[in-house]
């Protein structure tokens, strides 16, 4: 089958969305599928306002059109809600192409935690982003839950999976970085940005040492303000692998993630998982792999006590095989009849 994904987000970002569709995109050709990738780096762009290293693509629709047009899809996925998406959705409304759309980011809150408009005002353009869609695809039971309540489906399945090359079950040796640090060590991965949530980890008065790896824009401001906190930058390959092993427990504070792919891999470490009882953790932390708890002390001092061997082989269940198979099959479902009209000419058969 033939792809053509739609999206905002892709490298150099560092995040869940360019991780997922980096790795979606490999495993689908794995298996022989050819897949198109529109994303910023193919046309000019400007800075993302307070988020610099995000790349908005200056486009119109007829350009996205024109990338159709030649690759001529069997199916196009339109990941994000921003420029690209918005003008690849354009176009196919325009020309009657059928294609899914898929919500990755709680994107009503993390535009209200960065301007103190209201979150409600947000879904009614999710709603209308999202309508024209044959399916939106969604990661967890919760987030399906939630979106049906606020109007926006017919939605399908879509999951994350681990990448065990990257995180093998034989751990790497202890990261240099933790050497003399006092333990429990505390262990938080991922973006350092008001919308994670980062001070209600820092805050929360617990024995040991807090250990935080990524960056963003409230990284300085937060290493001034928490010196005893050790802020080790963005850490990848052998070097990540190893913090996630080595760490006592991880710690999710993130209160506006729908799912936290860095929460399976912790737990395909080895590493049982704190968090607040919100959507994402409810549906991956167990009570055998973690806790969840609205005093996050608590629910760190609680998962300390889980068995590591537990939570590597419960961690290692999300594959990105499975995964895959979600994205495919609901591409798949939905008729191509309407491609030769918009290409003119007849689609591939899958």
């Amino acid at each position: 089958m033939k792809i053509t994904i739609v999206t905002d987000a892709w490298a150099p970002q560092v995040n869940g969305v360019v991780r997922t569709l980096e790795t979606v995109r490999r495993e689908l050709e794995s298996r022989g599928d050819c897949v198109d990738v529109i994303s910023p780096d193919l046309f000019p762009n400007c800075a993302c306002p307070s988020y610099p290293e995000i790349r908005l693509a200056l486009v119109w629709s007829g350009q996205i059109g024109a990338r159709f047009k030649r690759f001529c899809p069997d199916a196009v996925h339109i990941a994000t809600e921003g420029p690209l998406g918005l003008a690849a959705r354009r176009w196919c409304q325009r020309k009657g192409l059928p294609f899914t759309t898929a919500y990755h980011t709680q994107f009503p809150d993390y535009v209200a935690a960065r301007t103190g408009l209201p979150a409600r005002w947000l879904w009614h353009f999710e709603r209308w982003f999202h309508r024209p869609a044959s399916a939106t695809l969604a990661a967890t039971p919760s987030l399906r839950a939630q979106l049906e309540e606020e109007g926006i489906g017919p939605l399908l399945p879509f999951g994350r999976g681990v990448d065990f090359a990257a995180f093998p079950a034989q751990p790497p040796p202890r990261p240099a970085a933790f050497a003399g640090l006092p333990g429990p060590i505390q262990l938080y991965v991922g973006r350092i940005a008001v919308e994670k949530n980062i001070e209600g980890f820092l805050e929360i008065d617990s024995p040991g040492t807090k250990v935080l790896v990524g960056d963003g824009p409230a990284r300085a401001d937060l290493a001034r303000q928490y010196p005893a906190a050790r802020f080790l930058g963005p850490l990848h390959g052998e070097d990540l692998a190893a913090a996630y092993a080595h760490a006592d427990v991880f710690v999710f504070p993130s209160r506006t993630d729908t799912f936290g792919m860095v929460i399976i891999e912790a737990l395909a470490s080895g590493t049982p998982v704190a968090a607040y009882p919100v959507q994402g953790p409810i549906d991956l932390v167990t009570p055998e792999v973690g806790s969840l708890s609205e005093d996050l002390a608590v629910a760190i001092q609680q998962a300390l006590t889980r068995d590591r061997t537990q939570c590597r082989e419960y961690g290692r269940s999300f594959t990105w095989e499975k995964a895959t198979s979600e994205f495919r099959s609901a591409l798949a479902r939905f008729s191509t009849d309407q491609r030769a009209d918009a290409f003119g000419v007849a689609p591939l058969a899958a």
